[in-house]
């Protein structure tokens, strides 16, 4: 009897073990906070309370499989604890990585939006709203990437979401769509980090993507159906010890048919250029435009956004300061001299 005993405790303890195993992993917390004060002028700019605040809270978890494979859950959490997005990646060791994704943006086109050097923030994100229309493809819908392994300085992603623009779904329910207005779409991008053997040319990246959305209707209620959307952007960035120079061109087809004056295609250029002074002081002027093209140009003229800002980042430990001059003309693509408007913010972050 004692014997069968202690049998039968073995094996309890053996299936704990294996429990614990498989259960293995981390979890942790990191945030910080964001406080502002900023100044608004020009057109309909109204300053009112100047002083912002944003705390921000990310859950990670990791852990791994049998087979070496690892994986990694991050839970984002933004201003006043509200939930924003969760993606899980799964490493695959030599076969690449997998993402679902709830639409945080780091996916496909998306990532490729804006990626021109800067010292704190993009043209467009420094404190000014400026209403500039980027591309996004699948980005912002919950969407699922493939990301191969680097090899000879290129790595290639392909995400694809099965309806675009439909919300974010709990586990075993499902988000809403867009009332069959859009169907799946599809994203690929290419990095090169090409060195051609020289030192100067180590800091060069070279990238370009491409989307597509399939249209099944032009608006709720409607048979009018619109041809397909198409996105595309390529550019080019440049490290040569502290100056890190960039530019980048992109494109949205809308696919819309109907009146004259709805949007035919939206066409942006952007540049920038940062310098290091040292570890912990960086400067940075960018700019962006874009131009919005109409069905029927006859219609509707072509109106022309451009953003400017210059910015200033000086770094302590886990403390950040930043300060941003940024202005825009025609913002939301509106002629009115209400949407010229010129921004001034002073920031201060404190992670832990």
């Amino acid at each position: 009897m004692n014997k069968l005993t202690r049998v039968g405790l073995s094996a309890l303890c053996g299936s704990l073990s294996a429990v614990s195993v498989a259960n293995a992993g981390d979890m942790t917390v990191t945030g910080g906070v964001d406080m502002s004060w900023i100044s608004l002028s020009g057109g309909d700019g109204v300053t009112g309370n100047p002083i912002g605040m944003g705390s921000n809270l990310t859950f990670k978890g990791s852990g791994e499989l049998d087979n070496g494979w690892t994986f990694d859950l991050t839970v984002a959490m933004l201003n006043q604890d509200a939930y924003s997005n969760t993606n899980v990646t799964i490493d695959m060791l030599g076969f690449g990585k997998l993402d679902i994704n709830q639409g945080n943006s780091g996916n496909g086109i998306d990532a490729f939006d804006d990626k021109m050097p800067t010292a704190w923030e993009e043209t467009w994100g420094a404190g000014l709203g400026t209403g500039i229309y980027l591309v996004r493809g699948v980005g912002t819908t919950p969407n699922i990437q493939y990301s191969t392994p680097t090899a000879g300085g290129v790595s290639l992603t392909a995400a694809w979401a099965n309806d675009v623009g439909s919300s974010k779904a709990a586990d075993g329910a499902s988000g809403g769509g867009t009332a069959d207005i859009t169907g799946s779409g599809y994203d690929l991008t290419m990095n090169i980090n090409p060195t051609f053997g020289t030192e100067i040319l180590s800091g060069l990246n070279l990238f370009v993507a491409g989307h597509t959305t399939k249209h099944y209707k032009q608006a709720t209620n409607s048979d009018d159906i619109p041809n397909d959307r198409y996105e595309g952007t390529g550019g080019i960035t440049l490290d040569i010890g502290p100056l890190s120079l960039g530019a980048q061109a992109a494109g949205v087809s809308t696919g819309l048919k109907g009146t004259g004056t709805s949007t035919d295609y939206y066409k942006n250029s952007a540049y920038g250029i940062s310098f290091n002074i040292n570890d912990d002081l960086s400067v940075s002027y960018g700019n962006h435009k874009s131009q919005q093209q109409a069905v029927s140009p006859s219609a509707q003229e072509a109106v022309h956004l451009e953003i400017t800002s210059w910015q200033i980042a000086y770094t302590m430990g886990g403390a950040s300061v930043r300060l941003a001059e940024t202005d825009v003309s025609n913002g939301s693509y509106q002629t009115t001299n209400n949407y010229d408007k010129e921004a001034r913010i002073l920031s201060v972050s404190l992670a832990f």
